[in-house]
């Protein structure tokens, strides 16, 4: 069976291209192009994996990991979040706010369904 994915970024090429990359590996991937957007496709479904984008307008990657980690069916459901921010600093904000991983952009296809492969078991 297909793991389901929710990929969240603002940059329409950066969905697109992690979208390719996850259905070639036989993923469904849903979309959403910011952190609202994101949480209005979770109260429809639910996912495997969410990979989220930090840097999004209306609700940036921490807010929406924190909103998810709130609701009981996404409290084990791994989130990492792939962005530019590299700093010790957010990746701990990261952390603290329930995020699985961390992967920073620009991202090499393999890593990113290595690191699936990983989380997912």
């Amino acid at each position: 069976m297909s793991k389901n994915i929710l990929v969240v970024d603002d940059s329409v090429s950066i969905r697109q291209m992690v979208e390719a990359t996850l259905k070639a590996a036989q993923y469904n991937v849903t979309t959403a192009e910011d952190g609202q957007d994101a949480l209005s496709k979770c109260g429809a479904g639910q996912f495997d994996f969410v990979l989220t984008d930090q840097n999004m307008p209306r609700m940036d990657g921490l807010s929406l990991i924190k909103a998810l980690r709130a609701k009981a069916q996404f409290s084990k459901t791994p989130i990492v979040v792939l962005t530019t921010e590299s700093s010790d600093d957010m990746k701990q904000k990261g952390k603290s706010a329930g995020a699985t991983g961390w992967m920073v952009k620009p991202f090499s296809p393999d890593v990113l369904l290595n690191v699936l492969k990983r989380v997912l078991g």
